[in-house]
């Protein structure tokens, strides 16, 4: 009786988050039948009604709604539990799912996994990038990589980068059209290269800090793109001036592709952060993952 409540549960909960029997029966390895059954099983035991099911979709009824909320989360530490004894053995094995920003898995994650995926073999990572805040247990992730001042309270954070901060940067020859910005409010009168940010919902204002003071620009251009890459790339191309990490542009400024300007109003950010629910128990693998990634001045 109890493994099939346990059954029933997983089918419902893998349904009710993708909205799809579709989607849940290819999530659990099952057929949608099997799928169909289960929850089936699990209403006629409860006497309710758990989903409301027609031909377009498929979502949660306030009783659903209430056993996602109160009995998911314990299903999901009864699940890391078991992954944990699971992995108490000579050869640390899983799978870890992280989300994180294009410019923090290029230049931290993948340079401190080299060795990593050397030395566990057997532990498996999947990186998805994206700028967006996702609910990790919603998108099945197991831990998210944002900026230290962006991780929400409610979350553990491990530093896993030092402080990063931003610069305006364009070509020699894009900067000797006119005088070089001397402050933010200059860029208004520039062709610049807009990021599109998820988390801001539309074109992300450039920010600036200097003396205490903080300014925000809503810069103007031909060209906008989701990703820091491709800004710096359209900038190297002499297409306008871009706003992207320190670190990414050195190598350019340094050889002479790019000039850099109004250093000295581009402010420090916090650095990226490992971050993962303080209710959960990281597994033994997540352990190894945190380790390894966790920033040592």
């Amino acid at each position: 009786m109890l493994r099939e409540s346990f059954r029933g549960l997983t089918a419902f909960f893998a349904v009710a988050r993708e909205r799809s029997f579709t989607r849940a029966a290819a999530q659990l390895g099952l057929s949608q039948t099997a799928v169909s059954h289960a929850v089936r099983a699990l209403e006629k035991k409860l006497g309710a009604r758990l989903l409301e099911r027609n031909s377009r979709n498929v979502a949660p009824t306030p009783e659903g709604e209430r056993l996602l909320v109160t009995v998911a989360p314990r299903l999901e530490e009864i699940d890391s539990e078991l992954v944990a004894v699971s992995e108490l053995r000579d050869r640390p094995v899983g799978a870890i799912r992280i989300t994180a920003p294009e410019d923090a898995i290029r230049l931290v994650l993948m340079p401190r996994l080299k060795r990593f995926f050397l030395e566990y073999p057997e532990i498996k990572v999947e990186l998805f990038a994206d700028t967006a805040f996702v609910d990790l247990a919603a998108g099945k992730f197991d831990a998210g990589v944002r900026l230290g001042e962006s991780v929400a309270q409610d979350m553990i954070a491990a530093r896993i980068g030092p402080d990063m901060q931003f610069t305006v940067v364009a070509t020699k020859r894009h900067f000797n059209e006119k005088a070089l910005p001397q402050r933010p409010g200059d860029l208004v009168h520039y062709n610049c290269i807009n990021l599109r940010l998820k988390t801001h919902g539309g074109l992300w204002a450039w920010e600036f800090e200097k003396g205490g003071r903080q300014v925000n620009v809503h810069v103007d251009g031909q060209l906008a793109f989701n990703s820091v890459y491709d800004c710096l790339d359209a900038a190297i191309a002499g297409l306008g001036v871009a706003y992207v990490p320190k670190e990414l542009v050195r190598p350019y400024v340094k050889a002479g592709h790019l000039i850099s300007a109004l250093e000295d109003w581009c402010p420090l950010w916090s650095g990226f952060h490992l971050y993962y629910p303080s209710r959960r128990q990281p597994s033994g693998a997540m352990a190894l993952v945190i380790a390894a990634l966790r920033y040592e001045a």
